[in-house]
């Protein structure tokens, strides 16, 4: 079963702190790994230096330094004060040159930082010199040929390694050495370090993290809270702005947005609901008040023929709007499939030229039709004359009679255009952006004796969306309106 944590405060808290730990064992990992690297170079070039220093300072000095003499490691412990009185005599026949050589290379042992160990032996193997911290003790090592070289090497003092830095010439063997027992140590120590700073780090991070995410969080909460208390009934409220722009910040601008856009649709559904109810109560309402009157008293075959054409009508109109209706519903859920092909925008507008005419008639209106060469898109034929055929029935139902209504088709800019003019009533500026809202009128009083049911307008939008273009409208009060629709070509 997997474990899972709900809280983004406690993940947050464990990816820290695995970030953290992470980050500190390959710390710890690579300074051990540079420390250890850096101290072994810096050991071997210092041992390097050292034995380069005594084969210089013993070669241009061997005649001072002949095999056979007695232990020179005897006078360097009388020079140091180690002997008794009674073994003085022993060294008596040391020369003063040699005692210069030990002397110096005595100095420079003592005054080496480092714990190093100095021994040279002749051809032979007879050990010459050996520093005093080597008692009578010798280094140990593998037999290794290096003439005029240096070799670096672990050998071994009292079963401790030592690492060795080993130079050869025609008389001696050089050594200089340095306990591996040091720098385990200082490596060590360094082990112990980590081993205790680690646990106090994790804790560190655990309750760092989490206060970190506590603290980070905490506008999260806030925000959470009052978005708790905001209802379909309080959409007009609104969650205080962070003064930063950082995420939070967004969040709450995004958030801010979504309400004020739900506010707005679900003014849009009550108004909707509010208009639709109308729309169909009235004719239901005309229909029943009819046959009740109807139903009273008994009435002429004419009478009764009047009653039925008046109920028709209204059927008719309840019928037009369920239509319409369930058109805009598909529309909203994606389930229209429309039926595209190739288009001639002329001969469409050429056969709604012939409609318009008939229909403008009755009002003596005159129509004119502006179309140059013959433009092909893909579109929904069936649709495409229905928002045509819209626009145009509302320009001549809005428009005086004795006025005029102009059709342009025309090419600009990789798209076809589609305008609509006309010396009708106009819109109203104030009405302009919300003409396309459904069931949305200017003059309901006016749009019923009419016959219109308040979504033509967005079923026209709907539509020039589908083909991926545009419905615009320019209008002015008593001098008409413009409507312009914009399609691309491809």
């Amino acid at each position: 079963m997997k474990l899972r944590i709900q809280s983004i405060r406690a993940r947050l808290t464990l990816w820290y702190t695995l970030l953290v730990l992470s980050t500190m064992l390959l710390f710890g990992a690579l300074s051990y790994y540079y420390t250890s690297k850096t101290l072994s170079e810096n050991l071997d070039l210092s041992l390097k230096n050292e034995v380069r220093w005594v084969r210089e300072f013993i070669q241009p000095q061997e005649s001072k330094v002949k095999p056979g003499r007695r232990s020179i490691d005897t006078m360097i412990r009388k020079k140091a004060g180690q002997l008794p009185a009674t073994q003085e005599a022993a060294g008596k026949d040391t020369t003063e040159e040699a005692d210069e050589i030990w002397n110096q290379i005595f100095k420079h042992t003592l005054q080496s930082p480092k714990k190093i160990y100095i021994q040279f032996a002749d051809r032979r193997g007879t050990i010459i010199y050996r520093s005093y911290n080597l008692g009578t003790d010798s280094l140990v090592f593998a037999d290794t040929v290096a003439v005029s070289a240096t070799v670096l090497t672990t050998g071994w003092l009292n079963g401790e390694p030592v690492r060795i830095a080993l130079a050869r010439d025609d008389s001696y063997t050089y050594l200089v050495g340095y306990p591996l027992s040091e720098v385990r140590d200082l490596l060590q120590s360094l082990y112990v370090i980590f081993l205790v700073l680690f646990p106090l780090a994790l804790a560190v991070s655990v309750f760092g993290g989490f206060a970190l995410a506590k603290k980070s969080l905490a506008p999260v909460d806030e925000i959470t809270r009052r978005t708790r208390r905001i209802t379909a009934e309080s959409l007009d409220q609104s969650l205080p702005v962070r003064p930063s722009d950082d995420e939070i910040g967004r969040l709450t601008l995004t958030i801010n947005e979504m309400i004020r856009r739900l506010h707005e649709s679900f003014l849009r559904i009550r108004q909707f609901s509010a208009d639709a109810s109308h729309e169909l109560r009235t004719p239901l309402t005309i229909v029943r008040g009819e046959i009740e009157i109807a139903l009273r008293s008994p009435k002429t075959p004419e009478g009764y023929r009047r009653v039925l054409e008046s109920t028709l009508e209204e059927i008719l109109r309840l019928t037009s709007i369920i239509d319409n209706l369930l058109t805009l519903a598909k529309a909203d859920r994606g389930l229209y499939r429309a039926d595209f092909s190739e288009v001639d925008m002329k001969t469409l507008l050429e056969e709604l030229f012939e409609d318009s005419c008939i229909l403008a008639s009755e009002k003596h209106i005159a129509v004119t039709l502006e179309a140059g060469s013959p433009v092909m898109i893909v579109g929904d034929r069936l649709r495409l004359r229905q928002l045509f055929l819209n626009l145009i029935d509302n320009a001549i139902k809005y428009t005086p009679e004795g006025g005029k209504v102009t059709l342009v088709l025309e090419r600009q800019n990789g798209s076809v255009v589609f305008r609509v003019s006309d010396t009708g009533i106009g819109i109203p500026e104030a009405d302009l952006p919300r003409i396309f809202d459904r069931f949305y009128r200017v003059d309901k009083a006016r749009l019923r004796e009419m016959g219109g049911t308040g979504l033509g307008l967005s079923i026209a939008k709907w539509i020039a969306e589908l083909h991926r273009g545009t419905i615009t409208v320019d209008s002015e009060v008593l001098k008409g309106s413009v409507f312009t629709v914009r399609l691309p070509l491809n």
